[in-house]
């Protein structure tokens, strides 16, 4: 039986760069001694946070948890992969706390986009999971009305106010392809209005390459923390193209009883899977099977 790992799996430049930057942060705190945090899990995945946990690193999971705070526990402040509100942003600062802003490149720039966008007077759609960390954090750089579209049948519903302009973007690790169909139907539409296509370079190509790998091995498995967006894509798409897929987090998740007729099996993992939980997933199958 052959096992094919998907050549981009794993850590994308955003997430290897934000987790780096705690890591930094870890080794700068042996000389200055302030207590690290991170707005939000840094990344979504939870070993990885359970690894920094260990070391030290706390999650702080609202203003309201970082303002209770007493002063001299108001150390370095790390802005985690998915961004922040603006208001967040500033709030921490007038805190007391050392800001590092570990945001995505790729979202921090959908963030100017909206709040230049917004300033002109333009009205934002954000092409994207409701509730979605990301998808939050965008919404509050806008000075004008947001609206969120997660579907095609939401795009169908919506209804534009009379004279009001628009500017469509989308959430980084959203399926390119739903982007796409949502904003086939705002120009069906007639709606004014520009679109940014703001899906990362990264999430495209990997997504087109799980659905090619998918259509052609006998069982898919697709590794990936639960609360990880672009990883609950992943396996959307590969499930579409391949009946035997099976989403995992780490090795303990993996139950298989394959038919002796599978000849191929496909890996790939999301954008914020360690390294290491991939190459012990891929080595326990190829020597397991």
């Amino acid at each position: 039986m052959e096992v094919i790992l998907a050549e981009h799996a794993g850590f994308c430049f955003g997430v290897q760069r934000a987790v780096d930057t705690v890591y930094e942060q870890i080794e700068n705190r042996k000389s200055n001694g302030r207590p690290i945090y991170t707005f939000g899990s840094i990344i979504h995945n939870e070993e990885v946070v359970k690894d920094l946990r260990k070391r030290g690193v706390a999650v702080i999971s609202s203003l309201e948890e970082a303002e209770v705070l007493p002063e001299p526990e108001r150390g370095t402040m790390i802005i985690r992969s998915h961004g922040v509100e603006k208001c967040v942003c500033e709030r921490l600062k007038e805190l007391g706390y050392e800001v590092i802003d570990a945001t995505c490149p790729f979202v921090k720039r959908i963030h100017d986009i909206v709040e230049r966008e917004s300033a002109a007077g333009r009205s934002i759609v954000i092409v994207g999971d409701e509730g979605h960390p990301e998808v939050e954090a965008t919404r509050g750089w806008s000075q004008s009305p947001t609206y969120i579209i997660e579907s095609v049948e939401e795009a169908e519903k919506f209804v534009c106010r009379e004279g009001e302009e628009l500017c469509i973007v989308s959430q980084t690790t959203f399926n390119y392809k739903k982007f796409q169909d949502v904003v086939e139907i705002f120009d069906k539409k007639g709606y004014n209005g520009s679109v940014v296509n703001t899906v990362c370079n990264a999430t495209e190509v990997r997504q087109a390459e799980a659905r090619e790998l998918a259509a052609r091995v006998d069982v898919m498995i697709v590794i990936g923390g639960n609360h990880s967006s672009n990883t609950r894509k992943l396996y959307e798409i590969c499930r579409q193209e391949c009946q035997m897929t099976y989403y995992i987090q780490t090795l303990e998740d993996l139950h298989l009883q394959l038919p002796k007729s599978v000849r191929l099996v496909g890996i790939t993992a999301g954008a914020s899977t360690p390294n290491n939980i991939i190459e012990e997933v891929q080595n326990y199958v190829r020597i397991n099977f």
